[in-house]
């Protein structure tokens, strides 16, 4: 007989990568295609939906077909993530009106956040989202549209998501999972019926505007013929809902009970924790996960990767010259030299507010800051420090999270590109003080979206979100040192004092550019 194989592809803000796995969970294929966001206006970060996102995901789909000889028919089912959450105004035909607006990294709609918590008022979205109105949330994205570009709105059929769109481009069904619809277009859907409530919707959209809200390993329907001849994919191939990009990565770590907790570290970092019960706390998220009955908290630091990205290609362009022709690998050449900088970086400090900031602050008017240069600093310091900065804003919400008394962390788990630093998971084990878990296999949100395919299919060994765990195979474990770790939590002091007292300069800085 014949092995069955599951796809799943997973859209991020630089890159889409996907995934074969076969029915015993084993990956047989990984690809992978680059693509970039555009900063039309500071605070506005976009993406061109039919070329980054369904564009990478016919590439990958045909690229993984093509390296591995696999009969499409022998693909059984179709996972996908996107990042999340995007506000992305289409017609009937599934056609982009304009570029896809992206998520909290996207702080275009300040104005609106104010007009709708003036129309709510602050205790009743209070009770919404336990936290105000911010730059993650869609509603008032979806209201910047109606504000700014009347002629869209005019012609918008749906407003959606990342994963909402593959997925129509795949079935011709409008669908969003409930992780995502109940927490990014929050108070537009009846958390109860999961249907739009007209009353909510009407100051920002119609009902019939918004995706249909499932389950993330629920069936939104098969490929179609058209989807079949650009992705290579079988017609009739049952494809799931689909959810964010970590909540897949989420996951494919294990992360289905309370007390297990994964940070992301990729161009950004995304943290999710599961927990019993929903925890109000304004600083950070809270939502009802993707495994039914499970509550998390959530959080996010809006630069790591890209704040890397952006050191290397500015400080040291030699390195990626030389990787350019043929020599090492210029994050390898980076962490070369920073690995003798000691913790601390020599008293030097960096607040990675480089496009502003979600959780603990929620400030799109954040900046980035490097506090402490003097002559003795060197680009490896730099460098050095701005790891640091990301694992000291990993620890300010770790402790924020702790200060409940309802919460417990047992577990760390460490992913994305960034996971593949040592140096990086080092600084964040001593930083936070706790062991941070690499897994063996760390493909990503790609290796979820195959497991919630196999589950929403219900294939043997895919039971429940409980069953998945036993695919996630141990990998490398960072334990903390305990010397440098005490030396980290004077400067973890300093950082959390940082914000505060430059606040109100980074937003005079921020009105004058």
């Amino acid at each position: 007989m014949a092995t069955a194989y599951f796809m799943g592809i997973d859209t991020g803000t630089n890159s889409s990568k996907g995934v074969l796995m076969d029915e015993q969970g084993n990956i047989v294929a990984v690809r992978e295609t680059q693509h970039h966001m555009t900063n039309p206006h500071p605070g506005h970060y976009e993406h061109d939906a039919d070329k980054d996102w369904w564009g990478d995901f016919c590439i990958i789909s045909r690229g993984l077909l093509k390296d591995t000889g696999i009969d499409p028919s022998l693909i059984k089912a179709v996972g996908l993530s996107a990042l999340g959450a995007d506000c992305l105004p289409v017609d009937k035909n599934c056609n982009p009106l304009r570029k896809a607006i992206l998520y909290g990294i996207d702080a275009r709609a300040v104005d609106e956040i104010e007009q709708l918590t003036e129309l709510y008022g602050e205790e009743q979205i209070h009770r919404w989202y336990g936290r105000g109105l911010c730059s993650s949330d869609v509603m008032p994205k979806i209201l910047w549209i109606k504000n700014k570009e009347p002629e869209v709105y005019a012609k918008t059929y749906k407003f959606l998501t990342g994963s909402s769109f593959l997925a129509a481009k795949l079935t011709g069904n409008y669908v969003v999972d409930r992780f995502l619809g109940l927490a990014s277009f929050n108070p537009l859907y009846d958390p109860e019926t999961w249907e739009p409530i007209p009353e909510l919707c009407a100051p920002v959209c119609r009902p019939d505007q918004l995706a249909k809200v499932q389950e993330a390993a629920d069936i939104a329907g098969t490929v179609t013929r058209q989807a079949s001849a650009e992705t290579g994919l079988a017609e009739g191939t049952p494809v799931i809902t689909g959810t964010d990009d970590s909540g897949a990565e989420a996951i494919s770590t294990g992360i289905v009970a309370p007390g297990q907790m994964f940070i992301q570290f990729g161009s950004s970092v995304y943290m999710i924790l599961g927990t019993r019960t929903l925890v109000d706390d304004e600083r950070l998220w809270r939502e009802q996960f993707i495994v039914p009955g499970l509550c998390d908290i959530s959080a996010g630091t809006n630069t790591a990767g890209s704040m890397t990205q952006w050191l290397r290609d500015t400080i040291y362009p030699d390195a990626v010259e030389k990787q350019a022709q043929g020599g090492p690998n210029a994050y390898a050449t980076m962490q070369e030299s920073a690995n003798t900088i000691p913790a601390g970086s020599e008293g030097l400090i960096t607040l990675p507010y480089l496009a502003g900031e979600r959780t603990p602050i929620n400030d799109p008017q954040a900046r980035g800051l490097i506090f402490g240069l003097t002559l003795a600093h060197t680009r490896a310091h730099l460098y050095h420090s701005a790891l640091e900065g990301v694992a000291y804003s990993v620890n300010q919400q770790i402790q924020l999270m702790e200060s409940h008394p309802e919460v417990d962390i047992e577990r760390i788990f460490a992913v994305g590109g960034g996971a593949k630093n040592p140096l990086w998971m080092q600084i964040v084990a001593d930083v936070t003080g706790k062991v941070i878990n690499v897994p063996a296999v760390t493909v990503g949100a790609a290796f979820g979206d195959c497991m919630m395919a196999a589950l929403g299919v219900g294939w043997p060994g895919f039971d429940d979100y409980a069953s998945l765990t036993k695919y996630v195979k141990p990998g490398i474990q960072y334990i903390p040192n305990p010397e440098n770790h005490a030396t980290y939590k004077g400067y973890q002091e300093v950082y959390n004092s940082l914000y505060p007292a430059t606040m109100h300069l980074a937003h005079k800085l921020s009105d004058l550019a």
